[in-house]
């Protein structure tokens, strides 16, 4: 049940975010080729992972 609040709370932010123009973080790997792009949020995905972490830590002890 506390892992789908979570999940449920981080789509909520997400889709906030998605909205909001110029809310972009640094650190993006971006390829551009004739037809496709690849973009790989790297410090994103950093963040994120950390503070799941310290989310998890502090409700488990």
């Amino acid at each position: 049940m506390f892992l789908l609040l979570i999940c449920i709370i981080f789509l909520i932010i997400g889709l906030v975010l998605a909205f909001i123009p110029k809310f972009h973080l640094p650190g993006k790997i971006i390829v551009k080729k004739d037809n496709f792009i690849i973009i790989i949020p790297i410090i994103s995905a950093i963040i994120i992972s950390v503070l799941l972490t310290l989310i998890v830590n502090l409700f488990l002890k």
